[in-house]
C-alpha cells in the first residue's frame, strides 16, 4: 500500500513513528510537507502537485494537519478525498472538531458530558457568562488554541472580566467554561481508533500549571479508565466522524466531562506511558479500512 501523509515536520515522533509502522509492514509511507502541495482545480481533474510533481498512486492519505494551517490543510485533504484517495480521518470531521464551539455543541446535542460553558460577543456581557458556568472560577479558552495555549485560569470575578475584557477587545474568540476543581490538575487522554479505545493514560500538570498537556511539562502514566470513560470517548469520536482521535476528559463529580476532542493526537506520551504500539494500530486500521473512493462526504462539504 502506498500511503501519503500530510505534515509539515518529519521528523516528529509521531510522524518518525508512522513510517516506521507501514514500512515495517511493507507499506510505503510518504511525508509531504503540507504547505508545498498546490491543488489544480478542474473540472472532472482534480489533482494535487507536490513541489511542482502530481502526487498520484497513493491509497490513503494520513491527516497530520497543523492547527495554523487548518484551511490551507483542509483543502489539500479536500483534494485527496476529491481523486478517490481513502482519508484516515476526513476533512469535514477534522474541520469540526478543530472548531471548539461547534465540536461541543454537537457534543452536547448528544447528551455527552461536558463542563458548563458560554460563548458571548459583547464584553458588556461578562458577568451573565461567568454566572453561567458557576463562576469564578472559571476557566477562558481561545477558539484557536492547541496544547494548552490560550488557556487562562481566573481565580476571581474582577480576573475573569479583565481577561475577558481583553481578549474581545482585541477582537479574539473565547469560550468560557466552568473550572472542575475535583480534577486536580489531571485528565484523561483516550486513543480511539476504529470505535475502540486502544490506549489511555493519565496526564497530570506542572506544578502550580492547572494544564495537563504534556508539551506544558506535564506527565503521563497508564490508567485503567471506568466503563463509562471508554463509553464517552467513543460516543465522541463518533460524533464528531473520526476514524482516530484523543478524546480528553476530566473526572468530575459527576461523571467524565470532555474538554476536547484531537483530531491529530500526538503518540509519544501515549506509547510510552502504556508501552503499546499505537502507531502500528493506526498503520492496521489504514491497510484493513482504506478503498477507494470509501469517503462518506466524498470531499464535499
Amino acid at each position: 500500500m502506498k500511503i501519503a501523509m500530510l505534515a509539515r515536520n518529519a521528523q516528529l515522533y509521531s510522524h518518525r513513528r508512522l513510517v516506521e509502522a507501514a514500512e515495517t509492514r511493507g507499506h510505503q509511507l510518504d511525508i509531504l510537507n503540507t504547505l508545498r502541495c498546490t491543488v489544480h482545480i478542474a473540472s472532472h481533474r482534480p489533482q494535487v502537485f507536490y513541489n511542482g510533481e502530481p502526487a498520484i498512486g497513493y491509497d490513503a492519505v494520513i491527516p497530520r494537519i497543523g492547527a495554523s494551517i487548518t484551511q490551507y490543510g483542509l483543502a489539500i485533504l479536500r483534494q485527496f478525498e476529491m481523486r478517490g484517495c481513502w482519508p484516515l480521518n476526513e476533512s469535514v470531521a477534522i474541520g469540526r472538531s478543530r472548531d471548539k464551539l461547534r465540536s461541543m455543541q454537537i457534543l452536547a446535542k448528544h447528551g455527552l458530558g461536558l463542563p458548563l460553558t458560554a460563548f458571548a460577543h459583547d464584553p458588556k456581557q461578562t458577568s451573565e457568562i461567568i454566572k453561567a458556568v458557576n463562576g469564578p472560577p472559571v476557566v477562558i479558552k481561545l477558539l484557536e488554541g492547541t496544547q494548552g495555549i490560550g488557556v487562562v485560569l481566573a481565580e476571581t470575578e474582577a480576573s475573569a472580566k479583565s481577561v475577558i475584557e481583553a481578549f474581545r477587545g482585541a477582537n479574539v474568540n473565547i469560550l468560557v467554561q466552568e473550572f472542575i476543581k475535583e480534577a486536580g490538575g489531571t485528565d484523561i487522554r483516550a486513543f480511539v481508533i476504529g470505535g475502540k479505545v486502544v490506549a489511555a493514560m493519565k496526564r497530570t500538570g506542572a506544578p502550580d500549571d492547572f494544564r495537563s498537556n504534556l508539551h506544558r511539562g506535564g506527565s503521563a502514566q497508564l490508567i485503567k479508565i471506568t466503563p463509562e470513560e471508554r463509553s464517552t470517548a467513543v460516543r465522541a469520536a463518533k460524533r464528531m466522524g473520526l476514524n482516530v482521535c484523543g478524546v480528553d476528559m476530566l473526572r468530575s463529580n459527576h461523571g467524565p466531562v470532555i474538554m476536547e476532542v484531537n483530531s491529530s493526537p500526538g503518540l509519544e506520551g501515549i506509547e510510552q506511558a502504556t508501552g503499546k504500539d499505537v502507531a502500528g494500530m493506526v498503520i492496521d486500521f489504514i491497510a484493513n479500512n482504506a478503498k477507494v473512493g470509501k469517503t462518506k462526504t466524498k470531499g464535499a462539504g
